[in-house]
């Protein structure tokens, strides 16, 4: 029996009681991820305050625009880390792989906690983020399986419900702990949620094979075809748009719209339901209508932008305009990982991981480029025109990418995507 025929026998006889606790375990996963990666977007200036203090008492705005490196280091030990760990390891039991994962996780959130400089906080940062791409890749494929055919987008949705929860009641409360209790009791409480994460999977997901033809030249070759760069530009850089916002909401809600910093945690919540009921819609979009569902989205999050530009001073303009904002974002990533695992052909592990590369060069640059706005002097709203530019340019490759399947298939040549509608289950192997 091969290994692909195993794993769907494992999974064939699981009870639909026992495959709903496996996926949550796995969306556990999801919720720690999105409680690491943005529960410093709410405590950016108690970082900035602790670990800066020099710089938070000549300037507060400088010490927020570099206390954002924090964000920048996670976001870059992602784009790093998640093709080298599935390429490496898509030969490993998928089970095996994360569990692995999740004590990388656990262990470097705790050295971000407590390491006493702000340098080491900046390499723990990145270390605890090389996990991050291939668990989400290995979940969404372990997911995608136990869900069954035709559910593949629902499946990456399933598992990244985790990190949209997450900002729906983990950040928001995270954050309320870091305020009052300290930036660096809020990373325990993360890592805990790791731990907790570890025993649920190791108990609850079944038993999955890793890909035994799986070789580092195989998983490569998804890097020699020009759609799949294109489709890791349309993350990388139209995600951007979202991520330039989201790293300096804190500060836009108190100095902008005049809010007081007890207020924060209240629109994580906000921004958090606009992820969750985004992500919802987006993996039921990636399995009907993925091109126009993805040009849709993106449409939506640029009018998003405009609006918070002009609103962000009134109450109630801010939080419909940063709702919208964050479910257009949310709504395009499974479209944008379902993409990468069309056109990447057989390196499916690599192709489940790279979104998250993408994502994550997208909140490096974003928090980035933002930073240097607000520390040029342009203000707070000043990330949210660099947030529309890159949108735009994310909308100009999705445009030139689907402009060249629609050549190709003039041509008679195979685009690669034509398994993104067919209703069979995602490869096991």
């Amino acid at each position: 029996m091969s290994a692909a025929e195993t794993a769907a026998t494992v999974t064939a006889r699981l009870t639909p009681a026992r495959t709903r606790l496996a996926l949550l375990a796995l969306a556990l996963g999801g919720f720690g991820i999105g409680s690491t990666e943005f529960v410093a977007m709410g405590l950016l200036p108690n970082i900035a305050h602790d670990l800066l203090p020099a710089v938070y008492a000549a300037s507060p705005s400088e010490a927020n625009a570099q206390a954002g490196w924090a964000i920048s280091a996670y976001a870059l030990g992602v784009v790093v880390g998640a093709p080298t760990i599935a390429a490496f390891a898509a030969r490993l039991p998928r089970k095996q792989l994360l569990l692995w994962l999740l004590v990388a996780f656990t262990l470097g959130t705790v050295a971000s906690a407590l390491a006493p400089t702000f340098q080491l906080v900046l390499l723990a940062r990145f270390v605890s983020a090389l996990p991050h791409g291939a668990y989400f890749g290995i979940a969404s494929l372990v997911a995608a399986s136990l869900m069954g055919p035709g559910k593949r987008g629902q499946g990456v949705a399933f598992v990244l419900s985790g990190l949209t929860i997450a900002n729906v009641i983990g950040v928001p409360l995270i954050t309320w702990l870091g305020q009052t209790h300290g930036w660096r009791a809020a990373y325990l409480v993360v890592a805990a949620i790791f731990a907790l994460t570890f025993a649920a999977v190791a108990a609850l997901v079944p038993w999955q094979p890793g890909n035994p033809k799986a070789t580092m030249a195989n998983e490569l070759k998804a890097f020699s075809r020009l759609q799949v760069w294109l489709a890791l530009l349309i993350g990388a850089i139209g995600f951007g748009g979202f991520f330039a916002v989201y790293t300096y909401v804190a500060p836009m809600v108190t100095t902008i719209t005049g809010l007081s910093e007890s207020a924060v945690p209240l629109v994580l919540i906000l921004i958090g339901l606009g992820m969750t009921v985004g992500n919802l819609v987006g993996g039921r979009v990636a399995d009907r209508a993925l091109k126009p569902g993805m040009l849709a989205f993106f449409v939506i999050l640029l009018l998003g932008l405009g609006a918070l530009y002009f609103t962000a001073s009134n109450v109630v303009g801010l939080l419909i305009s940063l709702f919208v904002i964050s479910a257009a974002c949310c709504a395009m990533s499974p479209t944008i990982q379902t993409r990468l695992m069309d056109v990447a052909h057989e390196s499916q592990s690599i192709a489940a991981a790279l979104n998250h590369s993408a994502l994550n060069i997208a909140n490096a640059a974003g928090a980035y480029l933002g930073g240097l706005t607000i520390a040029a002097g342009f203000g707070y709203l000043s990330p949210v025109v660099v947030g529309a530019i890159l949108c735009v340019a994310g909308i100009a490759l999705a445009l030139v990418s689907f402009s060249i399947d629609r050549s190709r298939e003039r041509r008679g040549v195979d685009t690669g995507v034509v398994h993104a509608q067919r209703p069979a289950p995602l490869p096991i192997d």
